[in-house]
Formats: C-alpha cells, structure tokens, sequence
C-alpha cells in the first residue's frame, strides 16, 4: 500500500519528546538547493514503496533487523557535530571553491542571507557522490538507509542512488531532527544528533531557549 509523504512528515511530529529548534524552518531557505522535479520524482519513489520510508524511532530495528547500512550523506561540518556510530559517510553537498568573481558574490549574499544565521557553507552538489558510494558500498542489492538532517537532502540522495542502480532503499523520515537521544543509541560528537544542523547565530539562540526552559521546569 502506497503511502503519503505527508502523512509520514505529519507523524514525525507526533514522535517528538524534545524541544525542536525553533528556527527548523530556515530549512525552507535550502529549498532552492533541490531540484523541483527531482523532489517530485523522490516522492514518486517514496510514495510507491520503491523506496522504504523509515521513522527515526524504527531505524535502529532496521538496521538490525533487516540489514539496513546507515548512509549519512550530510556536509562533513554537520556531521562531525554529532553522528552514528558506525554509518556510512558520502556528502551530497560539498563546500563550494570556486573563488571566481561571480561565486565570491554569491557568497556573500548567502552568508549575508543563509550562512551568518545557520552556520552553512555555500555547498555545491557533490559531483562524486555516487562513485563515492560505490567506493564504501560496491554491492548494489546492498540495504541502504539514507539521512541527513531535516529528509530533504536525504531525499535527493535516494533518487540519484535508485537511477544508478540501488534499488533497496531506506529514506529516513524527517530526517535526524526528528529523532530523540534514544532513537540512536550510539551516537559521537560534541552535540546532539537532533540538532546537529543548528549553527550560526541561531545556535545561540536555541542554546538560550534551552536554558530558559530548563529554568521553566525547576
């Protein structure tokens, strides 16, 4: 039975125990960064059961389970934050740099706009991905479950590895944003999965919330 993408965005609210950033939606800003016509084709996948979407709080049963190898494909800066001990690593975007003038200027405009706020690089697709992939996961039956922070990279990702021949594939629904500490037991890194893509100013930010309500509930 085929099922709605956004009825498992919808129930990744549900999962939630945590405080969430409270600027998760400057996600909405990378956009851009996705093809219109490539996330339609994803959710086509995802939709049909030719790509298997997967809670957060269930990950851990597939991987041990049913096999699932975790790929993170997030920028090597949100990862080294925090990750899963013992997934897989291929970036799908990678730090832009070009330093030509027209690239210097679009830059600037995102730091100005995107990156003094959240902490992102100006990326560009990684153009090795996929031989990246096949370099760590040369067997193409192999279980893959991809994920990056809010499941819109991951996303990406899951279309351009289906188109090159993986066919069983895992999608992590909402990505690790909406997983909480015990979703993933073994995790490394100074900070939180779930708030791994948070940085910039906004980190500040969400680091005063948390305060604020730590000292709410005493």
């Amino acid at each position: 039975m085929a099922i709605q993408l956004n009825h498992f965005q919808a129930s990744t609210l549900k999962h939630e125990k945590e405080p969430k950033p409270p600027f998760f939606t400057y996600s909405k800003t990378r956009i851009f960064r996705v093809s219109t016509a490539a996330s339609s084709n994803a959710q086509q996948l995802i939709q049909s059961g030719e790509v298997k979407p997967i809670l957060p709080k269930d990950a851990t049963m597939a991987m041990n389970s049913e096999g699932f190898k975790l790929l993170d494909i997030r920028p090597e800066w949100e990862r080294e934050k925090a990750y899963v001990k013992g997934s897989l690593h291929v970036p799908l975007f990678v730090k832009d740099m070009d330093n030509s003038p027209i690239t210097l200027l679009k830059k600037w405009v995102h730091f100005g706009y995107i990156g003094l706020w959240t902490g992102q690089n100006f990326t560009m697709i990684n153009p090795n991905f996929i031989q990246e992939v096949e370099a760590v996961v040369p067997d193409k039956h192999a279980k893959l479950l991809v994920a990056c922070g809010e499941g819109l990279r991951s996303m990406m990702a899951t279309l351009k590895l289906y188109e090159s021949g993986y066919k069983n594939l895992g999608w992590l629904a909402g990505g690790f944003n909406r997983s909480v500490d015990a979703d993933f037991p073994e995790v490394e890194g100074p900070q939180k999965l779930q708030y791994a893509t948070i940085g910039g100013v906004s980190y500040y930010f969400f680091q005063l919330l948390l305060l604020t309500q730590a000292v709410g509930k005493e």
